[in-house]
């Protein structure tokens, strides 16, 4: 037992002592103290990962028949690996930028805390452990959103709050019936539900199906619920922006596959009007949220809106249902999360050395932040999906699977709407390094100081822009594991 709970639970305690307990008020014994506890936190849940896999623990029984469970399979420690290598180098870069912003303590504290419960998404054996970590990543990410704790921060707070509750209540509502009408609520591969009475409640069945997907779709910034995304993720300080972007949207994105494709099953929704629906607002999410994007003048913001439309594409990915599809989708989940953080600290870093925030105001920042910049400029050229980044692997992939769907429309539809959101892509991430390293004659070189950050910032993003090289080269392990995936679910 201790294997499933103590990852979930040590996290937890971790932030809930920073958050209660007493703390020297020295930032150098704060930091101590956050580092002890994260090399704590992470050395055990490495020695633990290995050995809890295919184990299924009840922990204890809510009701008859309802139990909180665990269970750790391949799609789960995927999620995990890579929130751990994000949360841990966002954690690093954190103990230099934090110097920016009051109530480190605070900040620390509610970090680990979501790592625990983003744990416990991963480990959840059932949809109703599942949902209940779901509601507990609300409201403990919320602090990091309103960190600040301006108007602004407020008021994207309560955004938040309200849109993820609002689409947790229509996942809720499909939960009291597949109750009914499923075998169990246990994650299984190729759907739970009773074939006697999917065949009298189709209809029905079907309406809650594109529920749910409606209402995990908020977490993953999923048209029409999409709006608290860009609004939230820039008010908060720049490494919980990154943690948000990367990997918070990604719990909706792993509500969706345990839905899809562990509880309705691929064979229940496949050619469906729910399919073509979730299709439709998918490429209409990527295909707006580029647009935004491109229009936008804040860089935070600008990230945000390509989040929105960067995680639709995996949206679009498992909507097809198609195996070549699905890998694309789930490489995406890894190339997008090492990406996006990449970014995100980029803007983070760009802000703590110079309190530049605007698109416009980046002239010249390749001479003064050099190392910087370059990471900046590889995670974009990942984001459009240039090789050999992760990026052109998880895109390769998305199209091909489009093009093997056999849908008379969505077949090319899919690939044109990702290569006009490759090119406005372009259009708003590589200007600013087309003018931060050239930025013209007028340019004032005499009155340019260099302002690289320190090295607790620098290692991060070199570390992150590494890994997302690395896993657009040497692909073949990680794909083997999505075609064993693949096979169980189709």
């Amino acid at each position: 037992m201790i294997d499933y709970v103590l990852p979930i639970v040590l996290p937890v305690i971790c932030g809930v002592m920073l958050l209660v307990l007493g703390v020297p008020q020295k930032r150098s014994n704060l930091l101590l103290l956050v580092s002890v506890a994260m090399t704590a936190v992470l050395g055990i849940d490495v020695l633990l990962l290995t050995k809890v896999s295919g184990v299924r623990l009840n922990l204890f029984e809510l009701t008859h028949n309802v139990a909180i469970s665990f269970a750790l399979d391949r799609i789960g420690t995927i999620f995990y690996v890579l929130i751990l290598v994000v949360w841990c180098l966002v954690m690093i870069f954190s103990f230099e930028y934090m110097k920016h912003e009051q109530n480190e303590k605070r900040y620390y504290g509610f970090f680990f805390i979501v790592l625990g419960v983003l744990t416990g998404l991963c480990f959840a054996g059932n949809l109703i452990t599942f949902y209940a970590f779901f509601e507990l990543l609300t409201l403990t990410s919320m602090p990091l959103v309103l960190h600040n704790q301006s108007h602004e921060a407020v008021m994207a707070g309560l955004k938040y709050l309200f849109y993820s509750f609002a689409g947790a209540y229509l996942a809720l509502l499909g939960l009291y019936f597949l109750f009914q009408y499923g075998n169990t609520l246990d994650f299984t591969a190729g759907g739970v539900l009773n074939e006697q009475m999917a065949a009298q409640h189709q209809p029905l069945l079907l309406v809650l199906a594109l529920l749910m997907i409606l209402g995990f779709g908020v977490k993953a910034g999923m048209f029409p619920m999409h709006a608290w995304l860009p609004t939230a993720h820039p008010v908060a300080p720049a490494p919980a922006s990154a943690f948000l972007s990367a990997i918070i949207v990604k719990a909706g994105v792993l509500a969706l596959i345990r839905v899809v494709y562990y509880i309705f099953g691929v064979s229940f929704l496949r050619g469906t009007w729910v399919q073509t629906t979730w299709m439709i607002l998918a490429l209409l999410t990527v295909f707006m949220g580029s647009m935004l994007a491109y229009r936008e003048k804040i860089l935070k913001k600008r990230l945000a809106y390509s989040t929105v439309s960067q995680v639709s594409y995996i949206l679009f990915g498992l909507s097809l249902m198609e195996p070549v599809a699905f890998s694309g989708a789930i490489y995406h989940v890894i190339a997008h999360g090492l990406i996006k953080s990449t970014l995100f600290l980029c803007a983070g870093a760009i802000i703590y050395q110079t309190g530049k925030i605007r698109v416009e105001e980046l002239n010249g920042i390749g001479k003064q932040m050099p190392v910087t910049i370059w990471c900046y400029t590889i995670a974009s050229l990942g984001l459009i999906g240039i090789p050999p980044t992760s990026g052109f692997i998880s895109k390769w992939y998305l199209a091909s699977g489009a093009l093997n769907s056999g849908n008379p429309v969505f077949a090319w539809l899919g690939p044109v709407i990702l290569l006009i959101s490759a090119l406005l892509t372009a259009g708003y991430l590589l200007p600013s390094t087309m003018h931060g390293f050239f930025p013209g004659e007028a340019f004032d070189y005499k009155a340019m100081k260099k302002a690289e950050p320190c090295k607790k910032m620098v290692i991060p993003l070199l570390i992150l822009t590494a890994l997302s090289v690395i896993s657009g080269v040497f692909t073949s392990p990680l794909l083997a594991q999505l075609q064993m995936i693949a096979d169980t679910i189709f």
